[in-house]
């Protein structure tokens, strides 16, 4: 436990007490889990690998992910703006197809190392991108809070409700130096939502610790 002047922070190290509503075994996305749609083949959505972002038709079929799950953004045009971990995630599950901007489709291998050289903490961040997306949350960057991402409650939608979390993922293999691990910690604070680490294993696993801001 680290102390400060006026607080000290405190890791919760057993995970499976940090959330209690996080369930250990994964589930799948909520409209992967409606009754109604079960047994009907998903129509892949094209789309166009352009720089950090993955553009898709405009269809419905393209914002319906947008309007069950919020993947990504829907731009004027009407098409969605997917970021390079959604659509990576999209694929895996068989509900987009990736192309370069010459029309060649793109495959899983030929996609993750654009995506790594684009973002090279990419592989740790989807890691915790998945688990998170396949527990059923609705997981998106948190730019502006300045951490990776902010998670909402299952069955909550941005715009409906603030975020719940905001979450770090970290490879098991990294060093943090305090300065950093506190500077973590007073983001979460300044924006009163839950701090968590996404601690990565060499494996993909993910193991998540909440941090909490304790006053002596």
């Amino acid at each position: 436990m680290a102390k400060t002047k006026k607080e000290s922070i405190e890791a919760v190290e057993d995970p499976e007490t940090l959330i209690e509503d996080l369930p250990t075994l994964a589930e799948p996305v909520a409209e992967e889990n409606d009754p109604e749609k079960k047994g009907k083949k998903k129509k892949l959505v094209p789309a166009v690998l352009c720089g950090e972002k993955v553009i898709t038709e405009s269809s419905d079929d393209a914002r319906e992910l947008y309007n069950q799950s919020r993947f990504g953004n829907i731009a004027e045009s009407g098409k969605v703006e997917l970021s390079l971990l959604e659509a990576f995630y999209l694929m895996e599950k068989g509900r987009v197809e990736v192309k370069n901007d010459s029309g060649k489709l793109i495959n899983f291998e030929t996609y993750l190392k654009k995506a790594r050289k684009a973002e090279p903490n990419f592989w740790i961040r989807y890691c915790v991108f998945k688990d998170m997306r396949n527990r059923g949350y609705i997981i998106k960057t948190a730019l502006k809070f300045g951490a990776d991402f902010r998670v909402y409650d299952r069955g909550v939608k941005p715009g409906e409700d603030h975020a719940r979390w905001i979450i770090y993922p970290v490879h098991e293999g990294e060093t943090l130096t305090w300065y950093e691990f506190a500077a973590k910690n007073r983001v979460a604070h300044s924006t009163k939502k839950r701090l968590l680490m996404g601690i990565v294993d060499d494996e993909g696993d993910v193991t998540y610790y909440e941090i909490k801001w304790m006053r002596p």
